[in-house]
């Protein structure tokens, strides 16, 4: 949200620094973003002063020039050679001076520079009204009052206001800071609070408005006071709707919105200054001069005010005349019932909408202006007259008019101020800091929020019905605390805790167990959005659409559905560092999946690794090896053997998300994926790189590693055997497949089988590989003798030959 310091200053007369202003507004959680300066004329008219003009020649070598002498006020008078027809000798004119920067019609800057036009030197220029900014017209110089004096800056001559926008990130909770008003009351809150500065705010309540007649009575009709709690609303006749006074314009164009005319312009500043939004109707569209306030008909087309078409909805609330709609309540105007520039009577609308209907009638029409922002946060119902009140006097100044109608207000239902009880305990123990009981009243007081009654320990509070944030306890608390000033609580100088210990499984201790050990070997932790592309589940076919969670009111398109997989978040955050040449990725994360299924909604945990590039900083000693499937299988075995789970199962895995990849099971549950995503799908992120994705069940390794039980062994009192085979196979054997074979075949000496080599291609036949194995036996009771180790060797190679064809190789 974009305020005005000027306009800020309209409410309380400060006098800070806009720095200083912006820090305090930070400190009670108004968080100022940024600072623009604002000139209404670019460049301020720095370095144009008011010259006198003493002589005027033509030009010898052009036509259409004059050389002229000018007085600037100071030093001798100087040479200008000028173009413009109406210059004259005794005119006084505005004159960029050497040095001066100007700006042309498309805001790019240009020097003014001594220089030779035509032979002839020129020592500044005489300007057109356009080249100042100060209008549009270029068919001359501009004169200027004959009793003005040269040398006298043109910022003094013409109104040159200064101002600094400053954007303020507004969190939804506060709605009563809206406007320009709500953020001068909190600054005058945190200045009596830090430094006893009382000042004065201009109340907007007093505002009166004069009936000049009843010329144009409408009738109001308000079908639904549950989506429409207060409607008011009065008649103008006889205004005439042409360009806002400068004042205006440069109040709007500070906060970046552009000028219409002056009934839409008023609209705008009083919605920006009190935070309530407005609607002007063309009186002569308004049809039997009756205003209805229905639901929309399901399937009814209606025309905005951008020119586009809308078919609205049975729930959408729409300002009516007597037989057609003319509004989107709270959201749109129409295009047919707006000022334009023919008006000359007008309805004034201010009410109060139902801010949830308002919410999804502006994400069912994909609609986001000023008006549905602030309805749909909760605007104050009872500045709602107010500014309708004040709106109509500033229209009156600005267009001319009367006041043809009676002041129409229909609120059956007055909504209620909020009762909240507070004991001053409860503050002290949440601040964790004794504040005076004064202190604490001063503050609420500063804020509009009184005490209705006094209980022990404490007071009851009424709290104005615009602060829909506050309505616990707890939010009072907050009030009091950002105001008084978070930097003004002490910090303790001991910190005391409980160490606690449980043999109850934890799943957050095992998933900060997994976390360290990756971040140890070299990994950053990422965290994607749990919200996404919808598009991105049709990346894959394994992901089905039918269980996507669809978000009913989506911010936008790229987070319109819950993820179904972590890979998308890590493919996006691989691109985004690739593409700011960090091409070298080991990334981890937790999080959740999120699927609809028939019998109801259901989430996973998962923990996905992402690896591409080098596995290690460019170093001499080292070489360049990459980050491949192999050390991703490394880095999954570690994991699990850390989490004591045994016993793996691979098993290849075919799907369009790897071009390689498998799978690995421990009890027959499926734990982890590992593979390299497709090239066809790398290409989808604009990634030219390989990625290796390793996908955990987490569920599954959880309720694994919750069975595990660390257990302990002595040394081996007697020695281990080692012996080597080198098998000739079948492509399709994998080592898995002699690992388990190895261990189904002899249970008591075998403690281990390793493969130390593999080897395909030359001097093999076709469809055969090589493989070393390397088996460690050991009997923890007596050392084995020869005779045991080729017995058990013979019975492995006989059980390797018939169950997977194996061919011992010489």
């Amino acid at each position: 949200m974009k305020v005005s310091y000027n306009w800020i200053k309209q409410f309380i007369p400060v006098n800070l620094e806009v720095e200083k202003a912006a820090e305090i507004l930070t400190s009670t959680g108004l968080e100022v973003e940024g600072i623009e300066p604002f000139e209404s004329i670019k460049g301020g008219l720095k370095g144009i002063v008011v010259g006198h003009v003493l002589t005027c020649e033509q030009h010898t070598n052009a036509d259409k020039l004059k050389v002229t002498t000018v007085d600037l006020g100071e030093g001798e008078p100087v040479q200008i050679v000028c173009g413009a027809p109406n210059v004259a000798v005794g005119q006084k004119v505005p004159v960029a001076t050497i040095g001066t920067i100007l700006y042309d019609d498309k805001g790019e800057e240009f020097k003014i520079k001594k220089g030779k036009i035509r032979g002839e030197e020129s020592f500044g220029m005489i300007c057109a009204e356009d080249e100042l900014g100060l209008g549009k017209s270029h068919d001359g110089i501009m004169i200027l009052d004959e009793s003005l004096k040269p040398g006298t800056p043109a910022s003094e001559v013409f109104a040159v206001e200064n101002d600094y926008m400053i954007e303020i990130g507004l969190t939804p909770n506060r709605a009563d800071a809206m406007g320009h008003f709500g953020v001068a009351r909190d600054l005058k809150a945190a200045l009596l609070q830090q430094f006893q500065q009382d000042l004065d705010i201009k109340d907007p309540t007093k505002e009166s408005l004069t009936i000049d007649n009843q010329n144009n009575i409408v009738e109001v009709v308000v079908e639904d006071f549950e989506l429409c709690p207060r409607y008011t609303g009065v008649t103008i006749e006889g205004l005439e709707v042409k360009e806002s006074p400068e004042w205006l314009q440069n109040r709007l164009k500070t906060i970046g919105l552009s000028p219409i005319n002056n009934v839409v312009d008023a609209t705008n500043y009083i919605l920006h200054d009190l935070g309530q939004p407005l609607h002007a109707f063309d009186l002569d569209q308004v049809k039997g001069n009756k205003i209805v306030v229905r639901k929309g008909l399901g399937g009814e087309k209606f025309t905005t005010l951008d020119e586009v078409e809308r078919t609205l909805h049975e729930d959408d609330l729409m300002i009516c005349n007597e037989s057609d709609p003319m509004c989107i309540a709270g959201t749109f105007g129409g295009l047919e019932s707006g000022v334009s520039d023919v008006t000359t009577n007008i309805f004034l609308e201010a009410a109060y909408f139902n801010p949830v209907s308002v919410r999804k009638t502006a994400k069912r029409h994909a609609i986001n202006t000023d008006s549905s922002f602030r309805f749909e946060r909760g605007v104050d119902p009872n500045m709602t007259l107010v500014a309708l009140k004040k709106t109509a006097n500033l229209i009156k100044e600005l267009a001319g008019g009367q006041i043809s109608s009676e002041i129409i207000d229909l609120y059956p239902n007055p909504i209620p101020d909020f009762e909240v009880s507070l004991k001053f305990k409860t503050v002290d123990k949440l601040l964790g800091e004794k504040i005076p009981h004064e202190t604490i009243l001063r503050i609420l007081k500063s804020l509009d929020i009184t005490v209705k009654s006094e209980i022990e320990g404490g007071v009851v509070l009424n709290v104005p019905a615009y602060r829909v944030d506050v309505q616990r306890e707890a939010d009072i608390v907050e009030e009091i605390l950002r105001i008084y000033g978070y930097n003004e609580i002490a910090i303790p100088t001991k910190l005391n805790t409980s160490i606690v210990f449980s043999e109850k499984f934890d799943p957050n201790q095992v998933q900060e167990k997994i976390a360290n050990h990756l971040a140890s070997i070299g990994f950053n932790e990422m965290m994607a959005n749990s919200l996404g592309k919808a598009s991105y589940n049709d990346l894959s076919s394994t992901i089905n659409n039918d269980y996507t969670v669809n978000i009913l009111n989506p911010l936008s398109q790229d987070l319109g559905a819950m993820r179904q997989s972590l890979l998308w978040g890590g493919l996006e955050a691989v691109a985004y560092n690739i593409n700011r040449k960090n091409t070298d990725l080991k990334l981890f994360e937790f999080g959740k999946t999120y699927h609809k299924f028939e019998s109801g909604l259901q989430e996973f945990r998962c923990l996905s690794l992402l690896m591409t590039g080098k596995r290690l900083p460019e170093n001499w000693i080292y070489n360049e090896a990459t980050s491949d499937f192999y050390y991703a299988k490394g880095v999954v075995e570690n994991v699990l053997a850390k989490l004591k789970l045994k016993k793996l199962n691979y098993s290849p895995v075919k799907n369009d998300v790897f071009s390689e990849g498998v799978q690995i099971k421990v009890f027959k549950k499926p734990v982890v994926e590992i593979g390299l995503v497709k090239k066809a799908l790398l290409k989808q992120f604009d990634i030219d790189q390989s990625v290796v994705y390793v996908n955990f069940n987490w569920d599954n390794v959880l309720a694994l590693t919750e069975t595990q039980r660390t257990q302990f062994h002595d040394i081996p009192k007697f020695p281990s055997s080692r012996k080597d085979l080198a098998l000739l196979v079948d492509d399709t054997v994998q080592f898995s497949d002699l690992y388990n074979t190895a261990f189904q075949t002899e249970r008591g000496l075998l403690k281990n089988v390793n493969l130390f080599d593999v080897y395909e291609g030359k001097n093999l036949p076709e469809g055969k590989k090589s493989y070393a194995l390397s088996f460690e036996l050991r009997d923890d009771n007596k050392t084995l003798n020869d005779k045991q180790i080729d017995k058990v060797m013979t019975k492995l190679i006989s059980t390797f030959e018939k169950q997977l064809g194996a061919e011992l190789r010489s």
